[in-house]
Formats: structure tokens, sequence, C-alpha cells
């Protein structure tokens, strides 16, 4: 049964390659790609661990991912469902949970948790299991470095763009654009600072 899912996974790969080739101007060839991305090398060894978690095979899935985890900083729940043309940049410190759902052709930055917000107990406080946990990011959206978006019923509408570091508990419709203020930034010179609070840099 798992040798039969091997040419989809190989054509989800292939699309996943092409996505972060196209998605990164860096890259200068597929080889590259293939052999030098954190990111690719982290979704490849998910796309193979699904269909072990799907087939029943949790640990050798969860085995699997967690020896990506450790190799690129991507951590990436076997359990996650992942759509087409999937790239992460940069991968370090992504977080992707267990109840996660991604669309098709999703750019995640640096950085980036899909997490749970809480954790739902029953009366003897015990954690509730098989619970949505963890967002929706539909079809064509970017998250940028630093995002967090948490909670099951948080549904990230196709086609937005989620700007680095927003913490997001809440859903937005498609096409949004979420940012934070830019910060009031402070400028100190190294030499004849005489502000009290200026910045130094020694």
């Amino acid at each position: 049964i798992f040798l039969g899912r091997l040419p989809e996974i190989r054509s989800q790969l292939i699309l996943d390659v092409q996505a972060a080739f196209d998605g990164d101007p860096a890259a200068t060839n597929l080889d590259e790609v293939i052999l030098a991305y954190p990111g690719v090398l982290a979704v490849s060894v998910y796309r193979i661990a699904h269909a072990l978690y799907d087939l029943g095979v949790p640990m050798m899935a969860r085995i699997m991912t967690e020896w990506a985890h450790s190799k690129t900083g991507a951590d990436i729940h076997p359990g996650a469902t992942i759509g087409a043309a999937f790239f992460i940049d940069h991968a370090t410190g992504v977080v992707i949970g267990e109840t996660t759902h991604i669309g098709d052709r999703v750019k995640l930055y640096q950085g980036v948790t899909l997490g749970a917000l809480s954790f739902p107990r029953d009366a003897s406080g015990q954690i509730i299991r098989g619970k949505k946990r963890h967002p929706t990011v539909e079809s064509g959206s970017t998250l940028y470095a630093n995002a967090t978006v948490l909670g099951g019923q948080t549904v990230i509408g196709a086609d937005s763009v989620i700007g680095g570091s927003v913490f997001l508990t809440r859903s937005v419709p498609p096409r949004s654009r979420v940012s934070l203020k830019e910060p009031e930034l402070r400028v100190g010179t190294r030499d004849g600072a005489a502000e009290s609070d200026a910045i130094y840099f020694d």
C-alpha cells in the first residue's frame, strides 16, 4: 500500500521543488534546491512520513519528522495536511502542528508557528485528543518571518499575506493583508551622543 503511494509523493515533491525555485530569487537551479535547501528536506521527509501516518504507522512517522527537525530546524507534525507546491524558506524555527490544514501554493518563512491556542480538557482535567487544535491556511497565502497563528478555528483566507511577527488568533478573510504598525525607532550616534537615552554600540 505504501509503495503504491510513492508516485503521488514524487509528483508532490516535484511541485514543492519548483515552488522553492520559483519563490527564492537566490536559487540558481533545481539541483541546488534539492540538495541544499533545508525547507525542501523537511517537506520531503514530511511527505513520506505523512503517508505512513495515514497508513497507521505514527511512531515511524514521528521518528522521521523529528530527524528532519533536528537537521533543518523545521518541526512539521506528520499528521498535518499540506497541499501542493509548498515552500518553507530558510526553515529554521518553523512549527506546524498535527491538525494544521495548509492549502496549495503556500509559502512560509523562518520562525512561523502554526500552533494550538489552548488544549481542551475533559471533566477530569485530561487533554481531549482528536480535536482540531491548529489553524487552517488556505491556498496562495504567504506568512512572513516569526508570524504566529494559533487555534483550531482560526482560518487564514486564500491569497492572504501575514506580515512578520504578527500574532493572530482569529480568522481573516481571503486576500487579507495583516501587519503590525512600524515600531518607533530611536537612533543614536556612536560619537558625541549627548542624550541620556541614546543607543550606544560599545
